[in-house]
């Protein structure tokens, strides 16, 4: 199973950010996987966005709850994240990931997209 990030790299303060994960090899309709939207800021650790399941379900971070949705397109085995209102803060790597079971280890994990918040 193979993950890929896509989506623009620069995103201006107050804007949207639009990221895709198109997912090969697999399903992301699969029993008991969870598609996941992680990110690691310049200097500071991952953190855990939030996830859609394979039922369709989704779960946020509660700090990022009210700025976040993540969806899903079946028809192209691709799921995504939109996360509204960005500030500075939200200048991370992003990156998509896959578990098999929820608050499992990762299995699966794109290269990474860098996305700049710019004033």
């Amino acid at each position: 199973v193979q993950l890929q990030e896509s989506g623009p790299g620069l995103v201006k303060l107050s804007q949207t950010l639009s990221l895709t994960c198109t997912v090969s090899g697999g399903s992301i309709t699969t029993n008991y996987y969870y598609w996941s939207w992680i990110r690691q800021p310049p200097g500071k650790g991952l953190e855990w966005i939030g996830h859609i399941a394979y039922s369709g379900s989704t779960y946020y971070s509660p700090s990022l709850q009210s700025r976040t949705s993540i969806s899903r397109d079946t028809s192209n085995n691709q799921f995504s994240l939109q996360l509204s209102s960005v500030t500075l803060e939200d200048t991370a790597v992003y990156y998509c990931a896959s578990a098999r079971g929820m608050g499992t280890a990762y299995v699966y994990r794109g290269q990474g997209t860098q996305v700049t918040v710019s004033s």
